[in-house]
């Protein structure tokens, strides 16, 4: 994990030293070990290292080659790095010595612009080349890490977060008006749908999957490669699919736990973080390392509102993966005395933009403020698994076999699901007829769009924001995803896919834990789209491929649970009781507050806040009030931030 950045004086013009002061002491804010610095007249760029070795391989970055010319600086963690040494023939005796920024410095001297498409891991890397006088960088496939750039007549200026940037000569703090209307007219838990646009106006940002060139002052985007798989899978049998998935994936947890300091893991009684530990406490096992797994759990006075099915408390289930993985020194965390409305404050420092995971802000951030503390430097995850190794909703398959009239299998698959669940099939039938009709036309959806609007029409009108959303299918204006597009329109729109890795960058920043993905893997991503269908729904069983694979590695409890699920966050509300009074009071000046007349619809604020005002219940966690309102808090205290 490193923070990067720097700047590219336009037709030979000098990096002042103004300019240099200014990007170097940006790195004193952040959690680094090393702070390294290149700067040659017009150019200039920096790196501060957070090391996961305690005797870190390779050169301190940036990396300078005097023979090629070529000078890196990188955040990057790879994982590919055997299969790059036979490609790019680097020395056996230098394997063990080489740091990553170097190998993706002798991929861009082998493969030129094309050398992002033959790494593996999490990146934004930048790279000066003095003989053909350019600037090229690039981002991973999923986004994992940050860069944020402005450009203009006199500079180019790169960085990992936006700070640096708006001290800047010619950036201002001017909000992205087109940005903040999508932050509040999409329904979604997702910012916006621009993947080159930031909440400010003067900064944009790389997509996931694309690289830049700079050359004579002006600015090249292009996308390098996508996540489709080149073909589809056929194999002869479910072992064979079974058996090909545990080695694609076992491979990816493997080269994401290479470092000697201590690892952790995320860990739910779900499927997807179980499967990540399961498979790395036994794999460091041989490395006779522990893994440490860290767990949020409600307060002790919190009373579950939910229905049985879901469960805000999954202890149970995760003390289940602990004992069958073993290896395992384990953490549950209360979290006392957070909530959403306390960590508010410092999540829009860290996040540098307004942000919309309200309900689960208070325990991500826990997490890693307490892991920080117990060491940890490298945290697992497995966030990304819903559409990658968990992907496959029953109901979704069965209306597929409906449409296509395959009703012979589609009443021995009902028979199979509803034992598994414990629902009748008259039940089953119901939600299936009720999926089979159209999904989120303009007059059915209308409610569920209302009930988080909070934007003001006339900013609306003016942004054009409704219109340029429809295409996107984010719950705005129509919605019609099906089995057959719903995880290709996921991975299509990078907004969503970079989402998970703009918190990670920011968080790691801060605490110095950095998070590894293996469900996010591309090789794991590319071999789950590259299946049939039946193998993720099958035998009257959803999420099929994960269930069966991790047989004998995931407790049966886990594993073959259908009639259970955990539901992280439903005590959000009831944490921020304590402090209702203050809420409601700092809700009304918002109201009444001319800085954010022009962006919110004062009056629907104001009806949705009569709701709630003298009926503070934790069952609000369930509804859209709640979320429209601290939705809106959240803008109003980023743009008083900016007044």
């Amino acid at each position: 994990m490193s923070a990067i950045l720097g700047i590219h004086k336009h037709r030979q013009r000098l990096v002042s030293e103004d300019e240099a002061h200014i990007l170097a002491s940006s790195l004193r804010e952040h959690r680094i070990d090393f702070v390294g610095s290149w700067r040659q007249k017009s150019i200039m760029l920096l790196c501060g290292e957070r090391r996961m070795f305690s005797d870190q391989p390779g050169k301190p970055l940036p990396y300078a080659e005097e023979e090629s010319g070529v000078v890196i600086t990188a955040d990057v963690i790879l994982d590919n790095r055997e299969e790059l040494f036979e490609r790019l023939g680097i020395a056996v005796d230098r394997r063990r010595s080489i740091g990553d920024g170097e190998i993706i410095a002798c991929a861009y001297r082998k493969w030129g612009m094309e050398c992002p498409r033959y790494l593996i891991g999490d990146f934004a890397f930048v790279i000066w080349d003095r003989r053909e006088q350019l600037l090229f960088g690039a981002r991973d496939l999923i986004g994992a890490r940050t860069l944020y750039f402005h450009q203009n007549e006199e500079h180019f200026v790169f960085s990992s977060t936006m700070k640096p940037l708006l001290s800047m000569k010619g950036v201002t703090t001017a909000a992205r008006s087109s940005w903040l209307a999508e932050f509040m007219a999409i329904p979604l838990v997702l910012d916006s749908v621009d993947t080159r646009g930031t909440v400010y106006a003067d900064i944009d940002q790389l997509a996931p999957s694309h690289r830049f060139i700079v050359r004579n002052g002006k600015l090249t985007i292009s996308q390098y490669a996508t996540l489709e798989p080149e073909k589809k899978l056929k194999l002869r049998s479910d072992s064979e699919y079974e058996e090909a998935f545990r080695d694609v994936f076992a491979q990816a947890v493997k080269t994401r736990i290479r470092t000697d300091q201590q690892v952790g893991a995320t860990l739910s009684g779900g499927l997807d973080s179980g499967s990540v530990v399961s498979v790395a406490s036994r794999e460091l096992a041989k490395l006779n390392k522990p893994l440490h797994t860290f767990s949020y759990i409600p307060p002790r006075d919190f009373v579950a509102w939910t229905k049985w099915t879901r469960v805000p408390d999954e202890r149970p289930f995760i003390r289940e993966t602990v004992r069958n993985a073993g290896n395992i020194s384990d953490h549950y965390l209360d979290l006392e005395g957070k909530s959403s409305l306390s960590e508010m404050d410092e999540w829009l420092q860290i996040m540098e933009m307004p942000y919309k995971f309200i309900e689960n802000s208070f325990w991500i951030k826990g997490i890693k403020e307490y892991a920080a503390k117990q060491g940890i430097s490298l945290m697992l995850m497995g966030s990304g698994g819903n559409y990658s190794i968990s992907w496959g909703d029953a109901i979704d398959y069965y209306v597929h076999l409906l449409r296509r009239f395959r009703l012979v299998r589609l009443n021995q698959e009902l028979k199979q699901y509803a034992r598994n669940v414990g629902v009748g099939r008259k039940r089953l039938l119901k939600l299936i007829g009720q999926r089979a009709a159209p999904k989120w036309t303009a007059s059915s959806s209308s409610g569920y769009e209302e009930g988080l609007q909070f934007i003001h029409p006339d900013f609306a009108k003016a942004t054009n924001v409704y219109e340029r959303l429809k295409p996107y299918e984010v719950g705005v204006g129509g919605f019609s995803l099906t089995i057959h597009n719903e995880r290709e329109k996921f991975y299509d729109n990078l907004a969503i896919v970079s989402m998970q890795g703009t918190v990670a960058t920011k968080l790691s920043l801060r605490y110095g834990v950095t998070e590894r993905d293996p469900t996010n893997d591309p090789r794991v991503v590319r071999f789950c789209l590259s299946l049939p269908y039946e193998q993720f729904v099958q035998k009257g069983m959803d999420r099929a491929l994960v269930r069966r694979s991790m047989n004998g590695l995931l407790p049966d409890a886990v594993r073959l649970n259908q009639r259970t699920r955990g539901i992280q966050g439903t005590d959000w509300v009831h944490r921020m009781l304590p402090s209702w009074d203050a809420f409601i009071t700092e809700m009304d000046q918002l109201c009444a507050s001319e800085l954010m007349a022009p962006y919110i619809h004062v009056d629907r604020i104001r009806a949705a806040l009569a709701e709630v005002r003298h009926r503070p219940s934790a069952e609000l966690a369930s509804g859209p009030t709640m979320r429209a309102l601290m939705r809106s808090l959240v803008v109003y205290r980023f743009l008083k931030q900016l007044a």
